[in-house]
């Protein structure tokens, strides 16, 4: 492969020289180099032997949480421009949280897909990888980590605050909380849209600690962003100053053929998980994770989130397990205040490489500390077990609890019962999916009381498909009316990192291919014990055996090409919900060396 030299004079191989300097072929470096000049570039940049970087962009009109990187990339052309490389700019496919049907969840694995045939099949050195909305940023590390070559995160950052009736207004928050006051019947529709829509106010993704702050947060917890990334505020003149950052350090990265392998190892992983407790993150963290770490080659599952990650305590104060939001977090020093403090307790392994060419404990050297109010201090958290509980039992293998939304409402009532603490049971109310909720959950013969557990199946990644966030289950109107805002729930789909719902959820096997929710029978008693660890069905095993003899998958009707193709493919939640065949690709940049000539 050809080389060019860095600023010291080092030699390093550069893939782009086997499109544009294809000495043993001319005719085809010819063919490449007199497309790529017809929009304005020159003979002499392409011929230069100067890095070529590729912005891969997430942002579109039907992308709102990431349509500022159109704007951003400005920057970032920037940044690499002056750094000495060639940026060019590329569209990947689109995701959207609030806009696809039947769910964006679908769109990871494709995105992912689409990323790696860019950034395998062209001519990039290095590229910067534009995140924002939920699944973004796994979907594009993901393709990074597949192809392994020079790669960068640079998320969108988080909306303005939102404010309703003098209060915060939490992005997906604010939707829970009103519509319990809608089934109260104390706002109507008209009022309840007015209260959901000011929660976003400006350009940015969720301002709460959803999924797409929570990711981000990840991969900057996983060494991938420049530290301070994640929570810096779309709007903000800080967001455009570390886009530019960022381009500028994308090039030098290609010279130090620094790649996602040399970071996403298993001790980054461990930060991670250590990262998102603390954070209270998303329950949309695992499956993602796992699936970056399956990408990447490292092993990596449920179980060990809780084995590193229960124990740690709760620092973020942000919605939905606190009341502030995404630029109160920024203010209070972000992800590498929260590093910190972990860091200072030995909780997070400071010798990790990042994308900044330092370890995490270099870049955290000079972080001031905790304000005690947004970001809270180790000795004096919100809650001192914040991390996943990872259940199992005979309603499936693995599943998860997030624990830092467990309210003391709901801890007091099915948590703290005499000689039964930290488990509780109920009467399953079981839904196939949540065109039966919404269809039957105010049905007057339906019994549901205090005692109930919510379960939904049927939406996860091959039943729904694509797994849905719909776990998070309202009581009826009635019980609502009386003051019952939350019953356990139970399901093999997802929920939304937004919401402050304990519920389990990510159920793996899904009913879909035959767990044991598929078993679970409206009347039937269930037993959930978090310090055991356990989710049983309180049937004789005999009785389950006679279930599952007689249980058979239902056929279910793909509506597009790729939701067939998803199907065939995907895997559980437990083990990331990747494309199992896609996982065998392991740093193809290398493995499979450069493609063929196109002619």
């Amino acid at each position: 492969m050809a080389s060019s030299k860095n600023g010291k004079g080092t030699k390093r191989p550069l893939r782009s020289r086997e499109w544009f300097d294809a000495k043993g072929d001319p005719t085809m470096a010819a063919l490449y180099l007199e497309r790529y000049m017809n929009f304005g570039l020159t003979l002499a940049e392409l011929r230069s032997g100067r890095p070529i970087i590729g912005i891969a962009q997430t942002g579109s009109d039907l992308s709102p949480c990431n349509r500022h990187h159109l704007d951003l990339a400005t920057r970032v052309r920037d940044g690499i421009r002056d750094a000495g490389g060639i940026p060019i700019e590329f569209p990947v496919h689109p995701i959207q949280e609030t806009g696809k049907r039947p769910t964006a969840a679908l769109d990871r694995n494709l995105s992912y897909l689409s990323l790696v045939e860019c950034l395998y099949g062209y001519f990039f050195d290095g590229v910067v990888l534009t995140t924002g909305c939920d699944k973004t940023t796994p979907a594009m590390i993901m393709g990074a980590a597949t192809v392994d070559i020079p790669a960068i995160v640079l998320s969108g950052g988080p909306m303005l605050d939102g404010h309703f009736a003098g209060g915060l207004a939490g992005s997906g928050t604010i939707v829970w909380y009103a519509r319990q006051e809608l089934a109260a019947g104390r706002i109507d529709m008209e009022k309840f849209i007015e209260m959901v829509a000011s929660s976003a106010p400006s350009v940015g993704h969720c301002n709460t600690m959803g999924t797409a702050l929570s990711m981000n947060s990840m991969a900057e917890a996983l060494g991938m962003s420049l530290p301070g990334c994640a929570a810096i505020p779309g709007p903000y003149k800080e967001r455009g100053q570390m886009a530019y950052e960022t381009g500028k350090r994308i090039v030098d990265m290609v010279w130090e053929d620094l790649k996602p392998s040399d970071i996403l190892t298993r001790k980054a992983f461990e930060n991670a998980i250590v990262a998102a407790s603390a954070l209270g993150a998303s329950t949309n963290c695992p499956p993602h994770v796992n699936a970056i770490a399956r990408h990447i080659g490292v092993k990596l599952d449920n179980e060990d989130w809780d084995r590193v990650g229960y124990d740690i305590p709760l620092l973020v104060n942000c919605m939905p397990a606190g009341k502030y939001l995404g630029e109160a977090f920024h203010r209070a020093g972000g992800v590498p205040t929260v590093m910190k403090e972990l860091l200072d307790r030995r909780k997070i392994h400071g010798d990790v490489m990042t994308v900044s060419g330092k370890t995490m404990a270099q870049n955290l050297r000079h972080v001031p500390k905790a304000d005690g109010e947004v970001i809270k201090t180790y000795d004096k958290p919100m809650l001192n077990q914040a991390g996943f509980a990872v259940l199992g039992g005979n309603l499936f293998d693995s599943a998860i609890m997030k624990t830092s939304v467990i309210s003391p409402e709901f801890r007091e009532k099915y948590l703290e019962r005499e000689g039964d603490r930290d488990a509780f049971e109920g009467t399953a109310i079981v839904f196939e999916g949540p065109e039966d909720y919404h269809h039957r959950i105010n049905d007057p013969k339906l019994p549901i009381d205090e005692n109930s557990i919510l379960v939904i199946r049927n939406a996860g990644p091959v039943g729904y498909p694509g797994a849905a966030e719909v776990v998070n289950m309202l009581p009826p109107d009635r019980l609502v009316k009386g003051g019952v805002l939350l019953l356990p729930c139970i399901g093999d789909g997802r929920q939304s990192g937004t919401s402050a719902s304990p519920s389990i959820l990510n159920a793996s096997p899904e009913a879909a291919v035959g767990g044991g929710l598929a078993l679970l029978q409206t009347g039937d008693r269930v037993r959930v014990d978090i310090g055991k660890r356990t989710a049983n069905i309180l049937i004789t095993a005999k009785e389950l055996a006679k279930r599952k003899k007689a249980w058979k998958p239902d056929v279910i009707p793909s509506q597009t090409p790729w939701q067939e193709l998803q199907r065939k493919f995907v895997g559980q939640l437990a083990s990331g919900a990747c494309l199992d065949f896609a996982v065998n690709y392991q740093k193809i940049a290398k493995t499979k060396g450069v493609p063929r000539h196109s002619h």
